[in-house]
């Protein structure tokens, strides 16, 4: 997975305010591929670490018998200016790049190969879900 991406429109990005994450639905909120999902139950931060480290604790978990769908990209930077710098001289340089989750968005998303693989999808998105300082539930997608 890229860790951020590799053009943008504008070289710095505007502070996230919490305020303008209460939103409508939209089309992160519905399952696309998977029958199983990892659905966030609060807003939050999410960073390329926390991303990387869930979808690792899920494949290890699965061990082939199934697929992992992330669905969030971190591509909002936040800045950082060094330490004992005066005020002034503009905005400092990219620091690290993180991806807004709003309530009811889905992170992840699974797909396992057998009805056999069930109960073990389920232990691999718990252990998943740990990794992430969101607080999440698991859905399940009936066709």
């Amino acid at each position: 997975m890229k860790q951020y991406p590799s053009r943008l429109k504008y070289r710095k990005n505007h502070k996230i305010s919490f305020s303008n994450l209460y939103l409508k639905q939209q089309k992160t909120f519905n399952t696309i591929r998977g029958i199983l999902s990892l659905k966030s139950i609060e807003n939050g931060r999410l960073n390329y670490k926390q991303i990387e480290a869930c979808r690792k604790a899920i494949r290890r978990m699965m061990k082939k018998q199934g697929i992992v769908f992330l669905r969030v990209f971190t591509n909002i930077s936040l800045t950082k200016k060094p330490v004992a710098t005066r005020m002034g001289k503009g905005k400092g340089s990219h620091d690290i790049w993180v991806t807004v989750i709003r309530k009811g968005q889905i992170i992840v998303e699974l797909i396992f190969f057998s009805i056999l693989n069930y109960n073990l999808s389920l232990k691999a998105l718990k252990s998943g879900s740990s990794k992430l300082p969101v607080k999440t539930k698991i859905n399940f997608n009936y066709f």
